[in-house]
């Protein structure tokens, strides 16, 4: 692939939704569901082939650097962008573009993120090609996933005409961006083939993403150019914190995409992606046992059990269940999360609960 072509994991979140097990300490790009393996492990081992070491770059907080490092030593401690706190999805994209500019002007950038899951890698690596020679062309590239049910958890992206085709896959106008839907208007997005997931990938030239910055968000990039000196270099300055820490907080999607021209969808079907954003996401990744049961780490004897999940950090503590169906059972040692099938969406109220009643020892 292209010396030119850049891959940037955004990975500085903390996953609340996957509590009891993700934490501040340990958030979830930092756990092991599937496999050995931990979710960002995953995320750059799926890039392995198309980009060297050297042309990944990780954008992630103090607190979770060094812990990524040695968990993909080959990546460079020099790409790991820090993030004094965080300022929204905007800030994270402007300042890894503005890192890679500085070593590659005609550098291009895939924005791609810790925590998803993706069971085609081939397929995962064939679109990114493509993407790349889209933004090649001076377009604003996003990855829209095919919605396989009509899901209320996800935002959705309208396409409109045909602009083109690339490796023998159409890409499409984007249109529109949708909020998270209510279920009748999730099940008419599920009926119209204009209608994708939108799945917070996005591919791009830098020096295009940062005149968009200029003329769409000129705050942040006077900001940045502040730090434009020590940006890639020491993030850990008195000067470098306190103009992050004045930076308004926002997203890519609202910052940019939503009010640019030249943006574009890639249709990215048949990935077999999940964005692991709840317990009752992870029955749409692991095949369960002949009951249903699916078995993450745990030592596990169920009477009449059946659909369920089952997941502990103790191999050893033994978990019984009798007469339950459906059911999500995470025992993190110093909490247990008991709750119904299709209710897991609630852990992050949980968590603001834990959160407002200072039961900080538990997050």
């Amino acid at each position: 692939m292209s010396s030119h072509f850049y891959a940037v994991i955004m990975a500085g979140g903390g996953g609340t939704r996957l509590w009891p097990l993700s934490r501040r300490a340990k958030p979830k790009q930092m756990l092991t569901l599937f496999g050995n393996r931990t979710l960002f492990q995953i995320a750059v081992d799926r890039l392995g082939g198309l980009f060297d070491p050297g042309q990944i770059f990780v954008v992630t907080i103090a607190d979770q650097a060094e812990q990524l490092h040695l968990q993909c030593p080959d990546v460079p401690t020099r790409n790991f962008l820090i993030e004094p706190m965080p300022r929204g999805t905007a800030s994270v994209v402007a300042m890894a573009a503005a890192a890679i500019q500085k070593i590659d002007p005609e550098g291009v950038m895939a924005v791609l993120t810790a925590d998803h899951y993706i069971q085609n890698v081939p397929g995962f690596q064939k679109v990114l090609k493509a993407a790349y020679d889209v933004a090649q062309k001076g377009y604003l590239v996003t990855l829209g996933i095919p919605p396989a049910y009509a899901a209320t958890g996800y935002g959705y992206i309208e396409s409109g005409a045909i602009i083109g085709q690339y490796a023998g896959m159409d890409v499409f106008e984007l249109r529109a961006f949708k909020e998270k839907p209510d279920q009748a208007t999730a099940q008419m997005f599920l009926e119209k083939d204009s209608y994708s997931w939108n799945s917070g990938m996005f591919i791009w030239r830098v020096d295009v993403i940062l005149d968009k910055f200029k003329s769409l968000m000129p705050d942040l990039a006077s900001k940045l150019a502040q730090v434009q000196a020590e940006i890639g270099l020491d993030h850990s300055t008195a000067h470098f914190h306190d103009i992050w820490e004045s930076i308004h907080p926002e997203t890519i999607d609202y910052g940019i995409m939503e009010k640019s021209d030249h943006c574009v969808i890639l249709p990215a079907g048949e990935l077999g992606w999940n964005d692991v954003g709840s317990w009752d996401s992870i029955f749409d990744v692991v095949k369960p046992d002949a009951r249903g049961n699916i078995l993450i780490n745990a030592r596990h004897i169920g009477f009449e059990t059946s659909d369920s999940l089952i997941c502990s950090t103790d191999p050893e503590r033994l978990i019984v269940t009798i007469g339950m169906e459906n059911v999500i059972i995470v025992d993190a040692g110093d909490a247990l999360l008991i709750c119904p099938r299709g209710e897991s969406q609630k852990v992050k109220e949980l968590v603001n609960y834990l959160k407002d009643n200072h039961l900080t020892p538990f997050l």
